[in-house]
């Protein structure tokens, strides 16, 4: 698949976005016009520039407000689109996306395809004589073209070499139009598409154009389908990101390539799965599996008939079943330091065991029950403790990590002393390791090891991280990528400080369990120049841990003075009011500060720790098939946090 992505995805110079979409792996640009238009490059020096990074200049775009307007308008409009096509020539461009009109539109041509056809065709003839092709591309808000079917209409009635359509992801999806019409445009009449993502906003199409869209598996748009329906066409030319996002033009912009190049592999091994799953149903290619059905589920066989049977030639990945588990969470510190002997008592109160330090370097393993936390303390000084790695069970780790870099993520660079277990590991965009585990020999490193339990004995339940604003959606589709996981509607939940936006990323329920629960965070105090585990309380987040019986937890936990986060009484009086519990177990709740949450398939309890740099704990029961985290108690959590914060921020 020719891989492309719009100069308007990133931010800095044109000069800067040729470069890093070149170093990101992409194989050619859309110039928008804006870009050039700023730019101190000649047309001759953009294009001698993208030839030396062996980068194809695609598209040039937009080409605004062309049909449905007056005589004497379409004329201006004509000696407009000559220049441009000279211009193309310069820059060795060939192909025009033109939108269908918003701006100067004539209500007197609303019902008139005759005319915009007649316009249109006069515009490709034009085209012709200067080698360009033009695609026409139906703008979701368009005034009388918003209809990619409408916009495909037109083209057909013009019925010329230099005239065709642009088919984008955005202005389709957003309006909600059946995409299975797609596969009734001929292939080589699809003259570009366009892809981005997007979350479900209730909006006006325009703003949520112009500010939300996303990469591909940053949103929830069901792309792989619509890149499926493209590819039954026969189409076999670029497949390139049109984003419009305010963050992503505000970051780094040799960091946002990367993970825009990311989504696009992303989106390639999806298709081809999408594509052979339909093709192994009972009804053959023509039935369309719901979003997100048979992923994973396609035969290696199947999986690379469907990567070849279509010119687009999809790419597939080496392919990984979802982590069975989480292995260990790691916590960095300093060594000796007040937080770091206040962050080993707060484990050893919550009954977590020692299980000595490795034999070559100042870390420690804790262990209750399968449940691992490793305390790295070689950190330097003044270094406040924060959550630094995740390891994760997978079945193969040499597979797994090949995936991971396919994927651009980084392998972490890690030396191994005699009699050490290897571990495979690569890095977050947030920062943090994550290990691929096939086992847990690595704890016969550690003076007494943790022998593996299994059965009902404490295990992690999940892992909430914080990311910082500028990477979120980054971080969201490495983790699900990566490690196979499903991202979840994210949600929002109040604090103090703000709205908090909390995205989960999870293992299928494999008999009323999952495996690995993973919660990727964008609260409001996250700082863009803050340095994970250097700036204590910029963000918190935090490790929970399942156990049988909570109540039980709770009150050995309390025999051994584990400092709880002390819950108000105003919360156990609206408990009483919205769930009618038991006077006697509402008393327990209230004496012990846990909280309470129920949904239709069953309850669930928990309670937090005080927060040691910016980690803290969590401890859950799951009572029958309850499947959430506890959210409406989230708001409370965060309230007494801040409070914490607040009065320490005084003394």
């Amino acid at each position: 698949m020719r891989t492309g992505i719009a100069t308007v995805c990133l931010s800095g110079t044109l000069e800067q976005k040729l470069r890093a979409a070149a170093k990101a792996g992409f194989g050619g640009v859309e110039i928008f016009e804006a870009d050039l238009v700023t730019s101190p490059l000649s047309p001759e020096e953009v294009r001698a520039l993208a030839e030396d990074l062996d980068l194809g200049l695609d598209l040039y775009q937009p080409f605004r407000d062309f049909d449905s307007v007056p005589d004497e308008l379409y004329r201006a409009n004509l000696r407009r689109a000559e220049a441009k096509f000279k211009l193309m020539g310069r820059l060795g461009i060939d192909t025009i996306l033109v939108c269908s009109n918003v701006a100067t539109a004539s209500a007197a041509y609303a019902d008139d395809d005759g005319l915009r056809a007649e316009q249109l065709h006069g515009l490709a003839e034009l085209a012709a004589d200067h080698g360009v092709k033009v695609a026409y591309e139906a703008l979701a808000w368009g005034t009388f073209v918003n209809d990619y079917e409408h916009a495909w209409r037109i083209v057909a009635d013009v019925d010329h070499p230099n005239l065709g359509t642009c088919l984008d992801t955005f202005h389709i999806l957003s309006r909600g139009w059946d995409t299975e019409p797609i596969e009734r445009i001929p292939g080589e009449k699809i003259f570009f598409v366009q892809v981005a993502d997007a979350p479900k906003l209730s909006m006006d199409v325009l703003n949520w154009s112009r500010h939300y869209r996303v990469f591909p598996g940053e949103g929830q748009f069901d792309l792989p389908k619509f890149l499926g329906h493209v590819a039954r066409t026969g189409y076999n030319g670029p497949v390139s990101l049109e984003v419009f996002n305010d963050t992503f033009r505000q970051s780094d912009v040799e960091r946002t390539a990367v993970d825009a190049m990311r989504s696009l592999i992303w989106l390639e091994e999806r298709t081809a799965k999408h594509l052979a799953a339909a093709a192994a149903s009972p009804a053959g290619a023509a039935a369309e599996p719901a979003a997100g059905a048979g992923v994973g589920a396609p035969t290696a066989a199947q999986l690379a008939a469907a990567s070849r049977a279509y010119p687009m030639s999809l790419t597939t990945l080496p392919q990984v079943a979802p982590p069975s588990g989480i292995n260990f969470a790691e916590v960095k510190s300093a060594d000796a330091a007040p937080s770091t002997l206040e962050l080993e008592q707060l484990l050893a109160q919550l009954g977590f065991e020692s299980r000595g330090e490795h034999r070559t370097k100042p870390v420690s393993l804790w262990t209750l029950g399968e449940a691992r936390i490793i305390v790295n303390r070689q950190q330097a000084r003044g270094v406040a403790p924060a959550i630094s790695a995740l390891g994760f069970d997978v079945d193969n780790a040499v597979t797994a990590v090949a995936r991971a870099l396919q994927l651009k993520a980084v392998a972490v660079p890690r030396t191994s002393q005699a009699n050490e277990e290897v571990l495979q590991a690569v890095q977050a965009p947030d920062g943090t390791e994550v290990f691929l585990c096939q086992d847990t020999l690595w704890t016969e490193e550690f003076g007494q090891g943790a022998p593996a339990l299994g059965g009902q004995a404490p295990r992690i339940d999940h892992i909430n991280l914080a990311q910082p604003w500028q990477h979120y959606d980054e971080g969201v589709l490495f983790y699900s990528s990566v490690l196979a996981l499903t991202p979840q509607p994210s949600q929002e939940v109040s604090s103090p400080t703000g709205l908090v936006r909390s995205q989960v990323m999870q293992t299928e329920l494999v008999e009323g369990e999952r495996a690995v629960r993973l919660a990727l965070n964008l609260a409001p105090w996250v700082q863009a120049d803050s340095v994970r585990g250097t700036v204590e309380d910029t963000f918190q987040e935090h490790i929970a841990i399942a156990v049988p019986d909570l109540v039980a937890t709770a009150r050995a936990c309390r025999a051994r003075k584990l400092p709880f986060l002390r819950i108000p009484e105003n919360y156990y009086e609206d408990l009483d009011a919205r769930f009618a519990l038991e006077p006697e177990f509402l008393a327990t709740l209230r004496e012990l500060d846990l909280l309470y949450d129920r949904d239709e398939k069953g309850d669930f309890l928990h309670f937090y720790t005080a927060t040691v740099g910016s980690v803290f704990f969590e401890m859950v029961q799951r009572i029958g098939g309850y499947d959430g985290f506890g959210a409406p108690n989230a708001p409370v959590r965060h309230a007494v946090q801040h409070s914490l914060r607040t009065a320490r921020a005084a003394r």
